[in-house]
């Protein structure tokens, strides 16, 4: 696999697949959004994929989360595509306010 996936930890379980792309980038968007939410996750397939890229739409690149954390996979990733995590349209975000207005995180 890849060294920006999760580690492997007995106790959470053996790794599952929580959902399966055809793209290894949205594969790697999601892994990155389940890490950010504290989920461990890894990338399965990508490099097969990649290196077959007359096979890429028959060979689905695999998000992997621990057999313990997948309802919270589950749940992330349901946010994740209601849009819970869409960035604010203008650019700017309560942190910004606070440092113009002279309170420093």
């Amino acid at each position: 696999m890849d060294e920006l996936n999760s580690s492997y930890s007995p106790e959470l379980g053996d790794w599952v697949t929580l959902t399966t792309v055809f793209q290894p980038l949205e594969a790697f968007m999601l892994r990155g959004v389940l890490q950010a939410a504290g989920v461990p996750a890894a990338v399965a397939d990508a490099h097969l994929v990649q290196a077959h890229g007359l096979l890429a739409s028959a060979i689905p690149v695999r998000v992997l989360v621990p057999e313990g954390c997948k309802a919270q996979g589950e749940a992330v990733l349901a946010a994740f595509h209601r849009g819970d995590f869409r960035l604010d349209e203008s650019g700017a975000d309560d942190t910004d306010d606070d440092i113009k207005d002279g309170n420093l995180p």
